[in-house]
């Protein structure tokens, strides 16, 4: 099957060039150059029509810039977005038209993200009328029906999204990427700024809308409890390069990148409440300066001389379960016993 969209050796920079005065300074032999910042790093990834992808890693790790990647929001630096096995860049107008349309966002903040001046009627309807999905005159039956399908009264489509709270606000923001038709949505730590209890509404909402109109997702979140409950396939991303994906169950019952294993071990659980928190030593190095080799090397507890120098490619370990550490070139079983292993 031809994943709905892929990303191959895509990578995101954004650079910022030195301003008047830093120019200036630089004449006088101030020692100033434009900062550029690695956000994504020559990742590979497939998602399938119909799959639920989770995408998990720390603040600052390239999550969100990977995700407006994918939907078309920004252009990458390097590499192909390919939707439906085509280079997007390389589609016909027409074409090109109908990607942009079948891949939509779903941000973080609902706030932020709807338009305060807008009443809701045309925060919905403005684009399913603007690229002819819908008629003008259509337009309030149509996004009717959308409130209704996302959980909202109809009756209050005339209001401004300050009168309404935030888990409604996220439903509006889910309206709003379903009115014209997607196949694809991103959704961005879309249930991260709500109660538990919204949660669990607007997740319950993702799964009867995949299974109603067939949609395919990316779900980027920090939450891994939530990305196992939503989730088919997992991947995990650090500093800008994905370290390890794998199909849901597989990625939890046995994590192979240090990082991930890490990670998981410091989900709280019922378990291990008896546990002190130890949290991965070291903190994330900054995108404007990656260090060499494996990104993850300054704080991993297996980092041997070839992590320093060279970059581990994705390698499959098992059917669909595919990780980048060196530690997989040895014969043992887990990271820990390649160690003793080496």
């Amino acid at each position: 099957m031809t994943p709905l969209v892929e990303a191959v050796q895509v990578s995101k920079r954004f650079t910022r060039e030195l301003d008047y005065a830093e120019r200036l300074a630089r004449l006088f032999g101030v020692d100033l150059q434009a900062q550029t910042v690695h956000a994504v790093d020559h990742v590979d990834l497939k998602i399938m029509p119909g799959e639920v992808v989770g995408l998990v890693g720390e603040s600052g790790c390239g999550k969100s810039t990977l995700g407006r990647v994918l939907a078309g929001i920004n252009p990458q630096s390097d590499g192909e977005v390919l939707w439906q096995g085509q280079d997007r860049r390389k589609l016909d107008p027409a074409a090109a038209h109908k990607a942009r349309l079948s891949a939509q966002m779903i941000f973080q903040d609902p706030m932020s993200s709807l338009n305060p001046r807008k009443r809701i009627i045309d925060i919905i309807g403005e684009a399913p009328v603007a690229h002819g999905l819908v008629p003008r005159a259509g337009k309030d039956a149509y996004v009717a029906a959308l409130m209704e399908r996302v959980g909202l009264d109809p009756s209050y489509r005339n209001r401004y999204p300050h009168q309404f709270s935030g888990g409604q606000r996220q439903r509006i923001g889910i309206a709003r990427a379903l009115a014209v038709k997607p196949q694809f949505i991103v959704c961005d730590e879309s249930v991260a700024a709500l109660d538990v209890s919204i949660q669990a509404q607007i997740i319950n909402l993702f799964m009867e809308l995949k299974r109603d109109l067939g949609l395919t997702y990316l779900f980027i979140s920090h939450d891994l409890g939530v990305v196992k409950h939503i989730s088919d396939r997992v991947a995990i991303m650090y500093l800008g390069r994905i370290v390890e994906s794998a199909p849901a169950d597989a990625f939890f019952a046995q994590p192979n990148h240090p990082y991930t294993i890490a990670l998981l071990e410091e989900v709280p659980t019922i378990a291990h409440r008896r546990r002190n928190f130890s949290p991965i030593k070291g903190e994330i190095p900054s995108p404007l300066h990656p260090p060499s080799g494996c990104h993850f090397h300054p704080r991993c507890p297996h980092a041997f001389e070839r992590c320093r120098q060279q970059a581990p490619k994705l390698r499959e370990i098992a059917p669909g379960h595919i990780s980048a550490c060196h530690l997989n070139d040895t014969q043992a079983a887990s990271p820990k016993a390649k160690l003793a292993a080496l």
